[in-house]
């Protein structure tokens, strides 16, 4: 029995209970997915990997709190892929949009508006732009080495670590606020430094 709001007690779900709920939401779950993805393959992945980690983390709770602790669990690895979707696309992304922004602006962060693109797996297969995103990566692991503390950590823990805002700045200790301006200025710097090497994608 697990204490539910007013100390009343719930009974935990039992196997059954989980699977026949897993058996039940799986394909409203998957056209979810889809639809936000676009993608069938992936579509069903996240959701398998959704059930998986319902069933890992949350099997012991309540059969009433399952359908919200699956929506959270889905809807946070929709999230995810979308965040390392633009992480990705961050590495080949053209100077303009790396040093983007106002340069008065300290907080116009390049990873919170550069565009998503799902069908960018033709740009993987791509050796010419493969051997690109290594040089290009090469130089920025160089150009870190030249910035401040604090602009080094944030722009780790955002494009390295693929950690969202406020994850960074609960680790940094600082606002989110903060860590769009080190991130800023991090990306501008950086750009800066590869157009002085002459990669002008």
């Amino acid at each position: 029995m697990r204490p539910g709001p007013n100390n009343r007690r719930y009974p935990l779900a039992t196997y059954k209970e989980l699977s026949d709920f897993l058996a039940e939401v799986e394909r409203r779950a998957y056209k979810q997915a889809l639809f936000a993805l676009r993608d069938g393959h992936l579509a069903l992945d996240i959701v398998q990997e959704s059930m998986l980690k319902l069933s890992e983390k949350y099997a012991a709770r309540p059969a009433t709190e399952l359908p919200m602790l699956f929506q959270r669990i889905l809807q946070n690895s929709i999230r995810d892929h979308y965040r390392r979707q633009k992480v990705r696309a961050f590495w080949v992304s053209p100077l303009s949009a790396l040093g983007g922004g106002d340069a008065e602006s300290e907080d116009h962060d390049p990873l919170e508006t550069l565009r998503t693109d799902t069908d960018s797996k033709a740009e993987d297969g791509d050796p010419a732009r493969a051997l690109q995103r290594t040089q290009v990566i090469a130089l920025i692991e160089k150009a870190l080495g030249t910035l401040p503390p604090r602009q080094r950590q944030a722009f780790l823990l955002r494009y390295w670590e693929e950690m969202d805002v406020a994850e960074a700045a609960a680790i940094m200790g600082c606002s989110e606020g903060s860590v769009k301006t080190h991130c800023s200025r991090a990306t501008h710097a950086i750009a800066a430094y590869l157009k002085q090497k002459g990669f002008d994608l």
